[in-house]
């Protein structure tokens, strides 16, 4: 008990701080998604899916505030999300995005005009997708969900192995079916478009653009070319030791991971070391760690 208690007190000020940054993550990206479905998705009558997109058809039949609709739609969701996915950790950061999110969207009508920015339905698509993609990847960074879809679809794969993106899939078609039938099937269409721009946009959020290469070297001369590699290009190597499948000959595999700038000059220098090498490049979307970026305070 005594240890649990002397961990706890010192590990209190870091946990503070990783969870004010998640808050700040959190507060922006709903700030980003009230202002996607003020400034673009509602005066385009393009409807975002999820609970926001049933928000935004039940707003056209009843006049009833969007925001209040989200917030509404997401209790029993925020209940069940209680009961299957984790109790008070799963439900801090997620009822703090709804109600962020529910709030602002509702405060910010006194702000931006009705009409929004264009009447141009693509504008307002690519606009739309690409504000609120960036939204929920903030919120995704900041290890917070924003509810509704997001709370059923991880209920439907923890409960029932039904994959992630098949939730969201089935959910989502239904809501934009519904929308076909309320605001015209062509905005349907691009409301596809949409979903499809905002899901590229928060995965480059959340991920972001630190996109690397790893590359996969069978050879001969495996202590030239790692040395080559730590040498020249200052990055670290894995040798793992294999066997030929059709061969059956034993061959020295190494690893690495680099920037992009950097292959021309890893191909060089194993060209130099083994003409005869076997070598793969591939990429990755994130490297953290020695040499990239830390692993410490990444969500």
């Amino acid at each position: 008990m005594r240890t649990f208690w002397k961990s706890t007190l010192f590990s209190r000020p870091r946990f503070s701080m990783e969870a004010g940054r998640d808050f700040v993550l959190i507060t922006l990206g709903a700030l980003l998604q009230a202002v996607g479905l003020r400034l673009f998705l509602v005066p385009a009558q393009l409807a975002s899916g999820g609970v926001s997109g049933l928000s935004q058809i039940a707003n056209a039949y009843t006049g009833w505030p969007i925001g209040l609709m989200v917030f509404a739609g997401n209790v029993p969701l925020f209940l069940l999300g209680w009961r299957f996915l984790g109790g008070p950790r799963f439900a801090l950061r997620t009822a703090y995005a709804v109600a962020a999110f529910s709030l602002l969207t509702d405060l910010l009508v006194a702000y931006i005009p009705a009409q929004g920015l264009t009447s141009d339905l693509l504008l307002n698509t690519l606009y739309g997708g690409v504000i609120s993609g960036i939204g929920y990847g903030l919120v995704y960074r900041g290890r917070g969900t924003s509810g509704g879809s997001d709370i059923l679809a991880r209920i439907l794969n923890d409960r029932w192995n039904i994959s992630i993106s098949q939730s969201y899939l089935w959910v989502d078609s239904l809501v934009i079916l519904a929308a076909g039938v309320t605001f015209g099937w062509e905005k349907a269409l691009y409301a596809l478009v949409l979903l499809y721009i905002s899901g590229l946009a928060a995965e480059q959020a959340t991920q972001g653009s630190d996109v690397v290469r790893t590359a996969l070297i069978i050879s001969s001369q495996p202590q030239a070319v790692a040395q080559g590699v730590m040498d020249e290009l200052e990055r670290g190597v894995t040798l793992v030791e294999g066997y030929g499948g059709f061969t059956g000959a034993r061959r020295t595999v190494l690893y690495c991971v680099l920037s992009r700038s950097e292959v021309p000059r890893l191909k060089a220098l194993v060209r130099e070391a083994d003409p005869a090498a076997f070598m793969v490049v591939g990429s990755a979307h994130e490297a953290l760690g020695e040499g990239f970026r830390p692993l410490h305070g990444q969500g």
